[in-house]
């Protein structure tokens, strides 16, 4: 009678090697080329991009798709110094004018202490509050998400989408906030950049109020020097992200700010690599000197 359940060609019951590829099958292996690890998958990745099998969106995108599995949340979160709370004792009425500012679609909520979040507030509920006048921040107000620093990425993703989930407060093993994560900054990782509603494929320089302009970090400095008529000092960059990581010496962060003649630059928005929004104010009275953000 048949054995029904035959071992494996070339390995016997007991063979010592059955987990492991033999030397034929690794020879082979480098000889197909095909990838024994992830620094192998990212060479062939680099390859074929050399050679223009795929173009540079989907090898930023697989690459990053690889990356998000070594990251954890304390990688890509913004930090407790930079984020932007509300206060629930606060009247809406007077936090209207910052939450248009900020334009964020979800902020934290503190009571007493911002080291104590009580929950979320979404943008949109203000329509809630446009129909009923005596509803207060306490009452639109969601629950919070924390999640530990220690969080994968990759695990953080597929939470945000099975939760139906866009923000995520970071705690350490102490329980004390670190910083926040909202499904954009995941995303971000994997797809590079996403722009919001400002973004056009020429436009970069958008009014933004009396003496204000809102201009994406990639605007080439002779433009906004003509614009702003002002005199940006000449250096190795090229680009308003490239001039501001110089004067910073080190990679913009949200909430830093720079003073030039009148103008007063702050970066609205950046992550890991480089600055993306910035607004201009045209001010009185600036010093020109760097002000970063602890």
């Amino acid at each position: 009678m048949p054995d029904p359940y035959p071992s494996e060609p070339g390995h016997e019951p007991g063979d010592k090697t059955k987990s492991k590829k033999s030397l034929v099958d690794r020879l082979l292996s480098l000889v197909r080329g095909e990838p024994e690890d992830r620094e192998g998958i990212f060479t062939v990745l680099d390859a074929a991009r050399e050679r223009e099998l795929i173009d540079s969106n989907a090898y930023t995108m697989l690459k990053g798709a690889l990356a998000v599995s070594d990251q954890t949340a304390a990688d890509i979160m913004v930090p407790r110094a930079r984020m932007d709370l509300l206060d629930v004792n606060e009247p809406l009425s007077s936090l209207l004018p910052k939450i248009v500012e900020m334009a964020h679609s979800r902020f934290p909520v503190y009571e007493d202490s911002p080291d104590n979040l009580i929950g979320i507030f979404m943008n949109k509920d203000l329509l809630r509050h446009m129909l009923n006048p005596t509803l207060t921040l306490r009452d639109l107000v969601r629950p919070a998400v924390f999640i530990p620093e220690t969080k994968r990425v990759n695990v953080l993703l597929q939470e945000f989408r099975s939760h139906r989930n866009h923000i995520a407060i970071v705690i350490d093993e102490h329980g004390g906030i670190t910083g926040l994560v909202t499904l954009e900054d995941v995303i971000e990782q994997i797809v590079g950049v996403i722009e919001d509603e400002y973004d056009d494929s020429e436009q970069t320089i958008f009014p933004d109020g009396h003496n204000t302009w809102r201009i994406l970090a990639t605007t080439e400095l002779q433009e906004i020097s003509e614009l702003l008529d002002c005199e940006i000092p000449e250096g190795d960059y090229d680009t308003l992200g490239g001039w501001l990581a110089h004067e910073f010496g080190r990679i913009p962060r949200r909430g830093d700010r720079h003073a030039l003649q009148d103008l007063q630059f702050e970066v609205l928005r950046a992550d890991s690599r480089r600055a993306i929004w910035v607004r201009v104010r045209r001010l009185p009275h600036l010093k020109a000197e760097p002000q970063a953000q602890a």
